[in-house]
């Protein structure tokens, strides 16, 4: 082959090779997009989910794997617990206790109570003779006036009715301290109630502690790292998984002032990512920053104030990520192109291999 030939064809597959380059640059949205679409650079993220332990404790087991997927409810690790158990044996031995308090407690009331029926029927008693005793009494104050009776007799039957008197007086004290005695008894009721109720919620948090031990996903989701190994000791709240929600997954890209403050919520964005091209993947705008991520130093000219650029953040329909869950990966970078203007006709390579 000449010299001549050999130049031509290498001109002709540079030329054949930027074509392409140029077209593939193009239908990645390089090239200029219509009015009212605007594109920028981002990377796909989920949102990210800290499996942790609620009290300090021993890693007993971990039960998945980096990169499986789990379901909501899966158990993923599990805490030991033999302190705990131990903990909750005390905690049922002190309620026992104290129900047999309460039972004490109501037999000494029972028993107050009887004091005061045998002091109530003492006052009757006492009553009945101080009666006696008054009647008598005023008999012989009025024999002995004619000598109808000796001066002893006046003397005893006044004697009689003091004592009858003082004899009422101690009996109304000893139901004043049975009444008192019954309201001490009953306070202890309620102090041994008080106490049954202190073991039973010791006995809940104790066996909310076990439960917690038990390590479960709050959601579907992929496991992303292990943090921890069995056999480490953890404090409260040391984390043991990292996982993210495949339901709840996004990009965040990034666009200059003027296309980001026409970014509608809700308005429709494309994803393409670099690891799959052949493939547009609708979305959702989501959230638009109120400020700026790139700021330069000065921001006094119009020229300026257009380099800030602001963070947009792009959702996918949960229902589509549910078909594709498999597929789900975190970290991939790609493009993304938002309509600014509702109106605007999507490009045909953004329509043509529209994931649905």
């Amino acid at each position: 082959m000449t010299t001549s030939r050999k130049r031509w064809l290498t001109a002709l597959l540079v030329l054949v090779l930027a074509a392409g380059g140029y077209f593939a640059w193009q239908k990645l949205g390089g090239g200029n997009l219509p009015p009212g679409i605007a594109s920028g650079n981002g990377r796909i993220e989920a949102t990210e989910i800290d499996i942790a332990s609620k009290t300090a404790g021993r890693i007993q087991d971990i039960l998945v794997r980096e990169g499986d997927f789990v379901t909501a409810g899966q158990i993923l690790a599990r805490m030991d617990t033999a302190q705990l158990n131990a903990q909750l044996r005390q905690a049922k031995a002190q309620l026992r206790r104290a129900s047999i308090g309460i039972d004490t407690a109501k037999s000494v009331v029972t028993q107050r109570e009887a004091e005061k029926k045998s002091a109530v029927a003492v006052i009757t008693q006492r009553n009945a003779e101080l009666d006696t005793a008054e009647r008598k009494f005023q008999r012989s104050s009025q024999l002995i006036r004619t000598n109808a009776v000796s001066q002893q007799t006046f003397d005893d039957d006044r004697a009689a009715a003091e004592g009858a008197t003082a004899a009422v007086a101690a009996a109304e004290a000893q139901l004043a301290a049975s009444e008192a005695a019954i309201s001490s008894a009953q306070a202890q009721v309620v102090d041994a109630q008080a106490a049954v109720d202190a073991a039973k919620a010791t006995i809940e948090s104790i066996e909310a502690d076990i439960n917690d031990s038990t390590l479960r996903a709050p959601r579907d989701g992929r496991v992303q790292f292990r943090v921890a190994q069995p056999g480490e000791v953890l404090a409260a709240g040391g984390r043991v998984l990292n996982m993210v929600d495949l339901g709840d997954v996004y990009m965040t890209f990034f666009l200059p002032t003027a296309q980001a403050g026409r970014v509608a919520i809700g308005a429709d964005v494309r994803i393409i990512l670099d690891a799959a091209p052949q493939w547009v993947i609708p979305a959702k705008a989501s959230f638009v920053a109120n400020v700026a991520q790139f700021t330069p130093k000065t921001v006094e000219t119009e020229d300026e104030r257009q380099k800030l650029m602001f963070r947009i953040r792009a959702h996918i329909s949960p229902d589509l990520l549910q078909r594709y869950i498999e597929q789900v990966k975190t970290g991939l970078p790609g493009r993304a192109f938002v309509r600014i203007d509702s109106n605007a006709e999507w490009p045909a390579f953004l329509t043509e291999k529209l994931v649905k």
